[in-house]
């Protein structure tokens, strides 16, 4: 049987369950498109659909996304490499940009448009700003789906293995290495991350530590930062040792 043209490598740490709905709902023809699933204790349910032929498997002893999406990638046999979160939306169309993306040679990777769940005036605003400004520059994030060729992934030796802004430092690089393209449909995430804060603290945060990021601060102070502010009272943000 030859390789499919893609494989969707997911990284889990604790929401198996989000994968089995994953793959559950989106049905992938073997010529075309992969799953590879990159577990930390994988539960018996992905187990099963290892057995049944339905994903690859990796498991991975230590969460760290980067490293997850690195052993992902080891087992990948496809040309082009598209790293999804569990908690994303995956339809037919998305799947047919991607495969159109493989199919262009002139593109290295790239990532989605977003789609943001809140209807609200800012973020209608911010989607928009985004939409015409990512193209070109910027940074791009995991939630987006980031995808990129198989041996152009290679070159770049894959994604750093840091706590955190693993997607920034891997989109940074990506963009050095060719044209990058953002794709439609737009996809959708789950605004999970964004209940403890709200979304207009939870998007400042995210600017002040890619700021603070591509600035030179290790990503381990940020990893702190980070969870520091989402699980501490909705009015501070302490930035700190």
């Amino acid at each position: 049987m030859s390789p499919p043209l893609i494989s969707l490598i997911v990284p889990v740490w604790g929401d198996d369950h989000l994968v089995v709905d994953l793959v559950g709902r989106v049905a992938l023809k073997p010529a075309s498109a992969e799953w590879v699933v990159a577990a930390i204790e994988p539960s018996a349910r992905l187990r099963e659909l290892e057995d049944y032929g339905e994903i690859r498997l990796v498991g991975c002893e230590k969460p760290s996304r980067g490293a997850q999406m690195n052993a992902g990638a080891k087992e990948a046999r496809g040309f082009l490499l598209c790293f999804h979160h569990a908690d994303s939306e995956l339809r037919s169309e998305h799947l047919q940009s991607l495969i159109m993306a493989a199919e262009n040679s002139e593109i290295v990777g790239g990532a989605f448009h977003r789609r943001f769940d809140n209807r609200n005036f800012l973020m209608t605003k911010w989607e928009r700003l985004l939409r015409c400004i990512s193209p070109m520059m910027g940074p791009l994030f995991g939630d987006q789906s980031l995808f990129v060729k198989a041996d152009v992934f290679q070159r770049m030796g894959g994604f750093a293995d840091i706590p955190i802004m693993e997607d920034i430092d891997f989109a940074r690089r990506l963009r050095r290495m060719g044209r990058v393209a953002l794709l439609d449909p737009p996809l959708w995430s789950s605004p999970r991350r964004f209940r403890n804060l709200g979304n207009l603290r939870t998007s400042s945060v995210n600017v002040l530590l890619i700021m603070l990021f591509l600035l030179g601060v290790s990503p381990d102070k940020l990893h702190r930062w980070y969870y520091r502010a989402r699980f501490e009272s909705p009015g501070k943000l302490r930035l700190g040792a």
